[in-house]
């Protein structure tokens, strides 16, 4: 049984201090590199899905939203963790999609491309959209952040969160 960890990207993995437009806007977290490898050696596959509406609104091209991506990968493999795949949805947040959490296309589509056990994996994101999104698609939910939360966790970071899961996936095995 393969299981996966799929992760938010803005807020989980880079601080969302302002909208990521270009690469030079994307500031990784000092504790993601850790935090991946963490999952990584636990044995997950560990995937982003990420609602990037700027591509739809007209703010950035598809092919910036790549080297955007590019550099996260480059950044993180640099530091030893790797991130085996990333989905997006560029549509516009209004446009309707399938894809766009809190709508569990995105992690569906991973989940097809991948092979993965939904059941035994887990959402991590930093809003309850992405909460909502997990929860339809059939995974163990954790937000970042603070507050009421229809999460199966609510950690401080991605750290916290790595810590959580690695525990929670072996426990009774």
């Amino acid at each position: 049984m393969m299981r996966a960890v799929i992760l938010d990207r803005d807020g989980v993995i880079n601080d969302h201090r302002d909208y990521v437009n270009t690469p030079n806007d994307l500031y990784l977290f000092d504790f993601a590199a850790g935090a991946i490898r963490r999952l990584n050696e636990a044995g997950f596959l560990v995937v982003v899905a990420t609602n990037q509406g700027g591509v739809g609104l007209g703010y950035m091209s598809e092919d910036t939203l790549q080297a955007i991506h590019k550099k996260m990968l480059r950044e993180l493999r640099e530091q030893g963790a790797e991130i085996h795949d990333v989905a997006a949805c560029t549509h516009a947040p209004k446009a309707g999609c399938s894809c766009r959490k809190p709508k569990p296309g995105l992690l569906l589509e991973l989940q097809r491309k991948h092979g993965f056990d939904l059941t035994a994996s887990y959402m991590v994101g930093d809003m309850e959209t992405d909460v909502e999104a997990g929860q339809s698609a059939g995974t163990h939910t954790v937000r970042i952040g603070r507050g009421p939360s229809a999460a199966d966790y609510v950690a401080t970071d991605l750290a916290d969160a790595a810590r959580w899961i690695v525990a929670d996936a072996f426990t009774g095995l």
